[in-house]
């Protein structure tokens, strides 16, 4: 990967367009992603938030624009993929556990396939960050006796655990019961106090004031408005972003 980015800069999209067939989800998504910045990105259903963030690690295959990830463009070029997914986690909305294998294989595969490591050096760096998102005590277990905050918290020790410079949540909490949507915010705070540079789809408007440098808001594939939270929500400048507040917030 590049040492460091013009600017430090992260991530950049510049004029990213896509579409599916002859649906437009994506139009001309111009953004700048400082590194060490938490960016939360808001906005209706079908707003095309996930699509944009799935672009990152070529989860989703852009046509239109530039795509920079720390100063790699991300082209179709296998080689290129690569080195932007060893520095990108992704959290999931489903989690993706491997169900039948155990907590600590589910957060070693990777470490030992992707970064060659041997099973007991594997085996320390993972229990580390399961003690970082507090379930050391399951590590035995396998995913189908976890709750659904418990796998989610094991599915992003399994991100960090890989040392991404940049981690990616899409939407990490909707599909859990509203009491464990706690838990799994609160590993996420606690990860944002660390430096990393976070992008986080997300409905949890209460995250998004409490850590987000700044709010992306889109609607319809665009970019409608970005501001640091306390402008998002207190002077909203678009009028998409006063109804979206108004209807979520009440």
């Amino acid at each position: 990967m590049a040492a460091h980015a013009e600017n430090n800069c992260a991530v950049e999209f510049d004029g990213v367009s896509k579409w599916y067939g002859h649906h437009q989800v994506l139009t001309d998504v111009t953004l700048k992603v400082r590194e060490g910045e938490r960016i939360v990105v808001a906005g209706p259903s079908g707003s095309g938030k996930s699509t944009m963030i799935r672009c990152i690690n070529r989860l989703e295959e852009h046509q239109e624009g530039r795509l920079l990830v720390e100063g790699v463009e991300v082209t179709p070029e296998r080689k290129k993929i690569e080195a932007v997914r060893r520095e990108v986690g992704m959290v999931f909305q489903h989690f993706n556990l491997f169900p039948h294998k155990t907590i600590l294989e589910n957060c070693t595969i990777a470490l030992r396939s992707v970064r060659g490591m041997g099973k007991a050096e594997a085996n320390d760096v993972a229990m580390s960050f399961l003690e970082k998102v507090r379930i050391p005590e399951q590590a035995n277990k396998y995913p189908g006796q976890l709750s659904g905050g418990q796998q989610q918290r094991v599915a992003i020790a399994r991100s960090l655990a890989m040392k991404p410079r940049i981690m990616l949540f899409d939407e990490p909490t909707s599909a859990l019961d509203p009491e464990m949507v706690r838990e799994v915010l609160d590993v996420m705070v606690g990860l944002a106090g660390s430096g990393m540079t976070m992008i986080c789809v997300t409905h949890e408007m209460g995250f998004a004031r409490q850590v987000a440098d700044r709010v992306v808001f889109m609607a319809d594939g665009r970019i409608v408005e970005t501001s640091p939270p306390e402008e998002f929500f207190e002077n909203p400048k678009e009028a998409r972003t006063r109804a979206f507040l108004r209807q979520l917030l009440h």
